[in-house]
């Protein structure tokens, strides 16, 4: 029997800021299957929102070794 491997990731909340390679992605709003968000670089203005499932972005996010960098607390 094969174990899989289960990242630490912790669970998507609107404001969390995850930092990869070259850019930085803001969760806005979470469903139960679905994430917008934002992925910028630098100092980036009007950048567009992105729709994306739960479970693809967590992909994303273990394979390009994305850090939480902080956590917004919107209103």
């Amino acid at each position: 029997m094969k174990k899989k491997l289960r990242s630490a990731l912790k669970p998507f909340e609107p404001g969390q800021i995850w930092e990869v390679e070259n850019s930085c992605l803001q969760i806005g709003q979470v469903g139960k299957t679905l994430v917008h968000y934002k992925r910028y670089k630098g100092k980036s203005r009007g950048v567009p929102t992105s729709l994306s499932g739960i479970k693809d972005l967590e992909k994303y996010l273990i394979a390009n070794k994305a850090v939480l960098v902080e956590t917004l607390v919107q209103k």
